[in-house]
């Protein structure tokens, strides 16, 4: 049987296409959308849902942002790709407006978070060598327990995630894995051929886990203390998800480089970088390191939109405001044993003997509201940053009923 993507396909078609072509890497809830707007998704059957996930921070602004829209529409009228052979108008634009506005020095784009993670790694190393001097080929990095950066083969030789790294190997060296929110194991790791220190300000993947309050700030003091750059993954943490602009800025400390990705791409596209110190960016030669798409044209539009949005601060003051609400909510839920996060980004982790994560969510979905398990137990809450007051109640009040019926 033949089928085609039209009003008469049922979302049960779809999943049956999806099943018998695709290769079977995700496990979605058994929901197809069709459309979008703001903080709602549309499904091929016609039903609304409360989008309760905002793509894990691709969709800070929400869907179809008009001003990323708008940005998107002029730019694929007059130039989509053009490679790095060359120079365009919106290149040289992009990274000055995403310098300035993050307070730094000079802008690597890329394409997925994952790249903009592997890109960082090789800068490190090679500020390690010529810099640090370090011995060729001996330089490491320190990573956290519990890590997400992504899933290529060289990240997933320093994640501590069995799925991810089973039946992957023989996995990349130059690599130490310490506790995360341990700042004496990770003191206890630095050696004179560490290049750097790789963590995320709050661990997304992990459960939405903060660190204890000193714990940024000394990373950053053990850095300073033995010459090893700080890279922060703000990949799902930045662009205004914590309430400010980055989520290590809530502790008054700087990283030497940051890796952003998902929100920056407005939910339009994939569009990442990273961000930092010129001494440190600026070592890379032509030749040394590129990306075909990396940059282009339309991208680096909708990164400036992107930019644009953020500069006004209304978004940061959105997630600070509905964040503690958010919050505030969900504490006084019965069936919930702690809620951990920062801004609009919470994770619920559900009360022994309540329902795993992935029934929590299909039980969700069944009442209007999308979510996403992590880690068994926990539901990752991260609304777009667009969502009201009133429609924060609706999926709480849908959390309740399925945790507590």
């Amino acid at each position: 049987m033949t089928l085609t993507a039209d009003a008469t396909t049922t979302a049960r078609d779809h999943i049956a296409l999806d099943e018998r072509w695709s290769t079977h890497n995700y496990h979605p809830l058994p929901v197809v959308l069709a459309e979008a707007e703001g903080a709602w998704v549309t499904d091929v059957d016609g039903r609304r849902y409360l989008d309760f996930l905002a793509g894990y921070s691709a969709l800070n602004f929400g869907h179809r942002h008009p001003d990323l829209i708008a940005a998107a529409h002029e730019q694929l009228g007059r130039l989509t790709l053009t490679s790095r052979a060359f120079h365009h108008d919106q290149f040289g634009l992009f990274c000055r407006e995403l310098a300035e506005l993050t307070g730094t020095d000079m802008v690597l784009p890329a394409n997925s978070g994952a790249e903009a993670v592997e890109s960082a790694v090789k800068i490190a190393r090679k500020w390690a060598y010529q810099v640090k001097g370090v011995p060729a080929g001996t330089a490491e990095i320190i990573v956290a327990g519990s890590n997400f950066h992504g899933r290529t083969t060289t990240i997933i030789s320093f994640s501590t995630d069995t799925v991810a790294r089973n039946d992957f190997g023989p996995f990349t060296p130059g690599f130490k894995v310490v506790p995360y929110g341990d700042a004496e194991a990770l003191r206890a790791a630095v050696t004179d051929r560490t290049a750097a220190v790789l963590i995320e300000p709050i661990q997304g993947e992990a459960g939405v886990i903060v660190p204890p309050a000193d714990y940024l700030p000394e990373v950053r003091r053990i850095c300073d203390e033995h010459s090893v750059l700080f890279i922060a993954d703000e990949i799902q943490s930045g662009l205004a998800r914590t309430g400010d602009l980055l989520a290590l800025d809530h502790s008054g400390v700087r990283a030497d480089l940051y890796t952003l990705g998902k929100a920056l791409g407005g939910g339009i596209m994939p569009v990442s970088a990273v961000i930092g110190r010129r001494d440190v960016l600026g070592l890379l030669q032509p030749g040394e390191h590129g990306s075909t798409f990396g940059g282009n044209p339309l991208a680096c539009a909708i990164g400036r939109a992107v930019v644009k949005l953020l500069a006004t601060g209304e978004f940061q003051e959105r997630s600070r405001t509905l964040g503690a609400y958010l919050h505030s909510r969900l504490r006084e839920l019965p069936g919930v044993a702690e809620v951990r996060g920062r801004g609009l980004w919470a994770g619920v982790q559900i009360a022994p003997g309540g329902p795993t994560g992935r029934v929590a969510s299909e039980a969700l979905a069944e009442r209007g509201v999308l979510c996403k398990e992590t880690q068994d137990t926990t539901l990752r809450v991260a609304p777009p940053l667009v969502i009201t007051r009133e429609e924060i109640d609706m999926g709480v009040d849908a959390i309740a009923t399925v945790l507590h019926p």
